[in-house]
């Protein structure tokens, strides 16, 4: 059987770590690279998007992948493939900023599955509310999370980041330093609180979203909640940046 590592490219020690998960699963890794355009809802973001194959397959290999696989855009997408829905969850949070992303995010995944056909796939919690909605598919594949690989500071690991300058890089890790106190909060009220306060003294970052929310239902999070997420959305030198933690529930 094999196991499936989607990606967009641009790889780094994060996807090493999902990839390495992938090898204690099963012999056969494929990971597969492809920036799926019907995920961007700004353009200009699709074009700015990282690229280096060359860095890619070697960061790959190394890992432990036995395939890389560059599938081109006609082949996950054929004249007259139907688009999927996200459901309800895909207009929340990430879905509301970006319209149509995560219609986009079930459609490649879908595809991909097709193509590859692999018995597991492995995907990070940096984008929780992404890996809830794949799991929310109902695939024959078997979704294994992996837990948010985060740099020596704390920043969460993204392609993304190569675009921050280091001042942006700087004012970024306040969104590890929000969700490290909002952690230790006794109440979801002082770690709401304490949430957004922290990431308001960051001129450098402009927030979207900070909630505390119910994990599996992603409602706001209550004290009878069992399973609190924190989730971070916002941007620093135009860059979208996202995080989350999980809580000390009941």
């Amino acid at each position: 059987m094999t196991v499936l590592v989607p990606t967009m490219g641009a790889l780094h020690k994060g996807h090493q770590v999902l990839i390495k998960r992938a090898r204690t699963l099963d012999k056969d890794v494929i990971v597969s690279i492809f920036v799926n355009p019907l995920q961007f809802e700004n353009k200009e973001d699709l074009e700015k998007y990282p690229s280096n194959p060359k860095r890619d397959i070697e960061i790959a290999t190394i890992a432990g992948a036995t395939e890389i696989w560059f599938p081109e855009y006609e082949e996950l997408y054929p004249e007259g493939f139907t688009m999927r829905s996200a459901g309800s969850l895909g207009n929340k949070y990430e879905g509301e900023s970006r319209p149509g992303h995560f219609d986009g995010v079930v459609t490649v995944i879908n595809r991909l599955f097709a193509v590859a056909k692999p018995s597991k796939a492995i995907f990070g919690e940096k984008d929780f509310q992404q890996l809830a909605i794949i799991k929310a598919m109902k695939s024959k594949v078997e979704i294994i999370a992996v837990p948010t690989v985060r740099e020596f500071d704390g920043l969460a690991m993204s392609s993304r980041n190569i675009r921050l300058s280091e001042a942006g890089r700087s004012s970024a890790l306040v969104i590890h330093r929000a969700l490290a106190a909002a952690k230790l909060a006794p109440t979801v009220e002082i770690a709401q609180e304490i949430l957004k306060t922290t990431l308001a003294t960051e001129s450098g970052f402009d927030q979207d979203y900070a909630t505390i929310i119910d994990e599996n239902t992603f409602e706001p999070a209550s004290e009878s909640t069992m399973q609190r997420r924190a989730i971070v959305a916002g941007w620093v030198e135009g860059v979208r940046l996202i995080d989350n933690m999980p809580m000390v529930g009941r």
